[in-house]
């Protein structure tokens, strides 16, 4: 029975020592995911955004521009 007990015990014990290594390893991996994110991809998608605010205002003011020169239509 004790030779039951020290191999349940062993077994328990790699599993602990697995689940904390992959622990480990998911903090590690989301902490770099969380720096890529803050340092690469929020930057570009605000530039971009920027950009993108831009062009839609430049074209707008095209588009307010075109009405004013229209005038009023005669129905």
């Amino acid at each position: 029975m004790s030779d039951f007990r020290g191999k349940v015990e062993e077994a328990s014990a790699r599993f602990n020592k697995s689940v904390a290594e992959v622990t480990e390893t998911i903090e590690k991996e989301s902490a770099d995911l969380l720096n890529f994110l803050n340092d690469e991809v929020v930057p570009a998608v605000r530039q971009q955004s920027s950009q993108a605010l831009r062009i839609a205002a430049e074209k707008l003011t095209r588009l307010a521009n075109y009405m004013e020169e229209q005038g009023p239509r005669q129905k």
